[in-house]
């Protein structure tokens, strides 16, 4: 620990802010206590100095010092109007008119221009006068006629703006685990939208020329210029990948070739980040030596040239941390200093931290100094631990490269992303040494040659078109390999800490392994162990006063006792090496457990979950039944009312409930397979969010009303269910399943037809599937989006069944059906079923009045308890033997 001061403060400071933005006051408390005794016992136990001890404490606190100073700052300057949003609910909105600063880029995407302010005055309805405020506002504009795109191209970061439309708080995460876009923005200071209708309602003026946000405007430009310029270059199927990969500019990405390079674990090639960094500082040295500069000269600029790629790059978390790793390491080598890469990456995490404790939050920071340090420490001792073949050296370089980066990344990916490739490693392997090594230089330089000429820019792009369809042709054929993607639960932090802690483990064995132990020579030395860590650093050797190997304690020596092993790790038993046999199995099986765990995380968890979704106006219910099996009822749907001649409005990569919400919700509760897709009806509130389900996650079986739609929607999702030759079935009143020992599903409506034909049925909710759902003791009835005529009709053929009232008794919950119409939920229906609970699914900026104040009031008339989405969020109910548990 001592050979490394710098790595374990900063590991402490991480620590300290870490537990800082994710503890309780008392859980505070605990942390530090613990971090106390064991920096006690590291001094203790001689693996750490007094002086490094205090050091550690001392940054864990500075750490948690800054990070609940920035909390405790991070508030909005209109305190009264956020009490005031809050009470309102979600709904809340009050027209204002701001007076700031533009400080981002202004992006179009569509009908929609979204910009970020930093007000200086600020008028809400109802103030006599505009009021001094300083407050970071993330601007929505949604045009109204096309030509204002041509206006809003024209706001750029520096300008001095003026808008009016409404202040409305960003929408919390209504879903257990669902994406939380207001967490996201308060960690960038922002705690207000400002939406605006139309480009008039925004009045722009050029601002003070030489402001930060102006020199930063100029920088823009010069990136959408280059942008052009890449368009110019490369086919219109290219450019978008071209832009994301030489400059950083994502916004022109295919969403679905994206989606293509995130099954495969390949969007890091499009994230700028250390290799970019380190590509473009090899061309520009190459460039300088050719001018025959002097080697302090040459340094000199390339550390200058270090912020400006990084500018230009977009200076997103990743590429600031190879920036500041170049500086460092080019000022260190101009200085003749020592080098470390553990140091460097050290020495960037703690700059970023303290220039902005909330870098701590961001996925692309700790992807990016994760892998960085999982490189630094486990590629060399991985290499050496492979075959030392000469021919094939730069294969196996690069394997051990890739395997590295794949088992560090591999904790992070689950829990971030809850999917696994099995030909990510394969992928990787092919396709980063070509994108990154011929397709991106050769990109960079054409965009510089093709600057100031124009046709010798084209001409070496050119010669990348191939290697470009090559790449796609490949990522579209290994990504649709879906038998070997996997898919994994979020889990917990302590299980992704305890997969690293193990690796390190490994990696560290390995070392000693290779490069041999001091134990293994009688006359080995501490010393001579610094020595040739020093060597494999290729630095001069460093003096350390380290204790002799021989003198260290043996952890295993009492279990050596016990069990009448061998004193000694050298000495045999029957030809067994116990040390260097042992701890490989344990590591396996450490690492076995681990997989084992995080694939099955609920199988001996014997209850059933049932979980009414927020989708906003839709429906989707995921049911867990107690052995694991999974149904899923309708899936909602983003409805678009687009008309002929309105084109322009289409966004690039518009929110989709499956893809954006649905999907990721079910992959992160561990969703593998579903058993049943219930389809109630066809309408599109109810199904459009399924077609992303059925492409991303396998279907066994489909139930669904029996009947077509002449509707795209509903159409292109039996035409995938086909193609992908999911069985379907169209259910009928009568037809019963059990799913396992403790479920039973009976479907209560459509009436058999009376015919087997599928018929046409554009009024779909009539005929919706309604569902009895029996778990263990507890009764759920679904009831689709059927009103009071089809409610009686259910009523009168259940008391024709002279087992029925026995056979179901009394509901546990009723779903709320057709979302709390007026023309649903009757008194029969409730006086029938007697429920304990109902649960609505609404949105919460519906324009139909649902749910309607009738059924609010026959609910009540009920004494039924009611959980309504757009109130509660998701409201999830857990059964077991015992009973019913609760929670929204």
């Amino acid at each position: 620990m001592s050979r490394r001061p710098l790595i374990w403060f900063v590991l402490c400071y991480v620590g300290g802010s870490a537990a800082a933005a994710g503890l309780s006051p008392r859980g505070m408390v605990y942390a530090g206590g613990a971090a106390v005794l064991m920096a006690a016992a590291g001094v203790l136990f001689g693996k750490a100095s007094p002086r490094l001890a205090i050091a550690c404490l001392l940054a864990a606190g500075l750490a948690a010092g800054e990070r609940l100073w920035a909390d405790a700052h991070n508030v909005t300057a209109l305190p009264e109007l956020m009490a005031a949003a809050q009470a309102e609910g979600p709904r809340a909105a009050y027209e204002a008119e701001a007076e700031g600063v533009i400080v981002s880029v202004a992006r179009i995407d569509g009908d929609r221009v979204s910009f970020r302010v930093r007000t200086e005055r600020l008028r809400v309805k109802g103030d006599a006068a505009p009021r001094a405020v300083r407050e970071r506002l993330l601007v929505q504009v949604r045009l109204a006629e096309q030509p204002e795109q041509a206006v809003a191209a024209g706001w750029k970061r520096g300008d001095r703006v003026v808008v009016a439309g409404e202040l409305a708080q960003p929408a919390e995460a209504t879903n257990s685990g669902g994406f939380d876009y207001r967490r996201y923005l308060r960690s960038q200071r922002i705690h207000w939208l400002l939406k605006a209708k139309g480009a008039a309602s925004v009045k722009a003026a050029a601002g003070p020329a030489w402001s930060a946000a102006a020199m930063l405007g100029r920088v823009d430009a010069v990136r959408d210029s280059l942008g052009a310029r890449m368009n110019a270059l490369y086919p219109s199927d290219q450019s978008g990948y071209m832009k994301g990969l030489v400059l950083g500019i994502r916004e022109d990405l295919d969403p679905e070739q994206f989606q293509q390079f995130s099954r495969l674990g390949l969007t890091h090639i499009l994230a700028i980040s250390g290799l970019h960094v380190a590509v473009f500082l090899y061309a520009l040295g190459a460039m300088l030596r050719l001018a025959r500069l002097t080697r302090e000269r040459t340094l000199l600029l390339l550390t200058l040239a270090v912020p400006l790629y990084v500018l230009l790059s977009g200076a997103s978390p990743s590429v600031m941390r190879a920036g500041i790793m170049a500086i460092l390491g080019l000022l260190a080598a101009r200085m003749g200093k020592f080098k470390d890469g553990l140091h460097l990456l050290a020495a960037a995490a703690l700059a970023m931290l303290i220039y902005d404790p909330y870098f701590l939050e961001n996925v692309s920071f700790q992807l990016s100094f994760i892998v960085t340090a999982g490189l630094i420490v486990g590629v060399a001792p991985v290499r050496k631990a492979m075959p030392q073949w000469r021919r094939g050296k730069p294969l196996l370089d690069l394997a051990a490269v890739t395997l590295v980066a794949q088992l560090v990344s591999f904790p992070i990916t689950i829990y971030y992303f809850n999917q696994l490739h099995l030909l990510s490693l394969p992928a990787n392997f092919i396709l980063v040494p070509l994108i990154s090594f011929v397709v991106m230089p050769i990109g960079a330089v054409a965009l510089i040659i093709g600057s100031f000429w124009e046709g010798g820019g084209q001409a070496l792009a050119y010669v990348s078109h191939y290697a470009n369809d090559w790449t796609f042709a490949l990522v579209e054929k290994l990504a649709a390999a879906d038998m070997l993607r996997t898919i994994w639960a979020s889990p917990p932090l302590w299980w992704v800490a305890a997969w690293l802690v193990a690796l390190g483990i490994t990696f560290h064995g390995l070392n000693q392994r290779v490069t041999g132990h001091p134990a293994d020579d009688n006359a080995a030395s501490g010393q001579v162990q610094a020595t040739m860590a020093a060597a494999r650093l290729d630095t001069p050797t460093i003096p350390l006063p380290i204790q002799d190997a021989a003198e260290w304690p043996d952890p295993l020596a009492e279990l050596r006792q016990r069990f009448d092993l061998p004193a000694k790790e050298g000495d045999q038993h029957n030809g067994f090496s116990y040390k260097k046999t042992l701890i490989p199995l344990i590591l396996l099986s450490i690492f076995g457990i681990l997989l084992f765990w995080a694939y099955e995380p609920n199988r001996w968890d014997n209850k059933a979950i049932v979980s009414v979704i927020d989708v906003w106006q839709g429906d989707a219910i995921h049911i867990r039944t107690p052995e694991g099996k999974h149904l899923l009822i309708d899936g909602g749907g983003t409805l678009t009312f687009a008309k002929p001649g309105e084109e322009w409005r289409a966004r690039s990569d518009p929110f989709e409930v499956g893809r954006k919400l649905l999907v990721p919700l079910l992959m992160k509760r561990g969703v593998r397979e579903i058993d049943a897709l219930v389809i109630t009806h066809l309408d599109s509130d109810h199904i459009r969010g399924l077609q992303a389900v059925v492409e991303s996650i396998p279907v066994k079986s489909i139930w669904w009303n029996g009947t077509v739609k002449q509707a795209e929607d509903a159409q292109e999702l039996i035409r995938t269910a086909l193609a992908k030759r999911i069985p379907m079935y169209a259910v009928h009143a009568g037809m019963k399943m059990d799913m396992d020992a403790n479920t039973n599903v009976q479907v209560l409506w459509p009436p058999r037809a009376v015919k087997n034909d599928i018929v046409l049925g554009q009024e779909q909710n009539e005929i919706s599937v309604v569902l009895a759902l029996r778990l263990y003791d507890q009764l759920f009835v679904l009831s689709g989006d059927i009103n009071t005529v089809t409610e009686q009709a259910i009523i009168d053929r259940l008391q024709d069944t002279p087992e029925a009232i026995k056979l179901f008794g009394h509901a546990a919950v009723l779903k709320v059906a057709h979302h709390g119409s007026r023309y649903s939920t009757s008194k029969e229906w409730l006086d029938y079923w007697r429920p304990m609970g109902a649960v609505a699914s609404v949105g919460a900026t519906n324009s139909y009045g649902h749910p309607h104040p009738d059924v609010l009031a026959r609910l009540d008339s009920a004494g039924v308890r009611l959980w309504r989405t757009d109130v509660d969020g998701e409201v999830s109910f857990s059964v077991s033997r015992h009973g019913l548990l609760i929670r929204s």
